[in-house]
């Protein structure tokens, strides 16, 4: 059952808001397309959506900055480990600089015949800028970096994982993904057409100690793939179940999509998710999304004690 389209979005924990928030829109200048809050558990934390132009699916990367609740992650064995956004073929060159002036340390890299530039978030996730040719998706270039380098949106991620077999079954069976090209301990997968945005790379290091699963600081918590509608969600979560993954949650309602997740035998934590059909514009003017903060209804009067206990950010 092949009904996943692409990556919907990727969700990190990361540490200092403010240096999230400049990280992804000042350094990487992607567009902020909402800001808002985490909806599970007690405690407030900020969560932040960053796209290309559009914010349309398979472009979104999330971040929770989780500084000032001192939970500290680790990163380790069986756990989404890279992020990997797509740029345009040539632009390497002149992300090499751009890092270099925000004093970012980056290194030119190729794998799986890719051209990449690795570098990692300020609380040490590690991203990789790979240059893809033809890529429909638009950049956004009113952050200070052109359209000939702007970032289209997520090209895909690795899992590392101590038994690739394992995670093999389940790629191919559960999640609607074909088996491609491999490179030493990486084999990629793909969905669909196998376009940038399609893409997992799976990585067997099974000497990794365990890494952490829970909302924590510097680690990434959980990647979406796209699904076109919720029938079809219901029908996927009955397949996937009915194989014998049977721990998948029910629908969870996010705002801004309609989401199913599942602990993969690997170790990550996959959603499915379905986008609601006014998208970003359901609590914001369209010619303004991501401007301010949007707190839900039943939150809303204690939007002054949630911000002296997140911290205000300049955005």
């Amino acid at each position: 059952m092949k009904e996943l389209n692409c990556l919907h979005h990727i969700t990190l924990c990361t540490g200092d808001a403010q240096e999230d928030y400049d990280f992804h829109t000042r350094t990487l200048g992607m567009r902020s397309v909402k800001k808002t809050l985490l909806y599970d558990g007690k405690v407030p934390i900020y969560h932040f959506y960053y796209a290309n132009a559009d914010g349309a699916p398979s472009a979104i990367v999330t971040s929770f900055p989780m500084r000032h609740t001192g939970r500290m992650g680790r990163r380790g064995g069986n756990q989404i480990k890279t992020l990997m956004l797509a740029v345009p073929r040539g632009a390497a060159s002149y992300w090499l600089e751009r890092l270099a002036a925000h004093g970012i340390a980056a290194t030119l890299t190729e794998r799986l015949g890719e051209r990449r530039i690795a570098f990692t978030h300020p609380c040490g996730i590690p991203y990789e800028l790979v240059e893809v040719d033809d890529d429909p998706r638009r950049g956004w270039d009113q952050a200070g970096v052109p359209l000939d380098a702007a970032i289209h949106g997520l090209h895909g991620i690795e899992v590392t994982v101590r038994d690739a077999d394992v995670m093999d079954d389940f790629v191919r069976e559960a999640w609607s993904c074909e088996r491609g090209v491999d490179e030493g301990a990486t084999v990629r997968y793909a969905m669909g057409a196998g376009a940038s945005g399609s893409l997992i790379d799976v990585t067997a290091e099974p000497d990794l100690h365990q890494g952490t699963w829970t909302f924590a600081e510097g680690t990434v918590h959980h990647c979406a793939f796209d699904i076109a509608n919720l029938d079809l969600q219901r029908e996927y979560k009955a397949y996937v179940e009915g194989l014998g993954y049977t721990d998948v949650s029910d629908v969870k309602d996010r705002g801004y999509f309609d989401s199913i997740y599942v602990r993969t035998p690997g170790g990550a934590l996959f959603e499915a998710t379905v986008s609601k059909p006014a998208g970003w514009a359901v609590d914001e003017d369209p010619a303004h999304i991501g401007e301010e903060l949007m707190i839900s209804p039943q939150f809303e009067q204690d939007r002054e004690e949630i911000l002296e206990i997140i911290g205000r950010v300049a955005y």
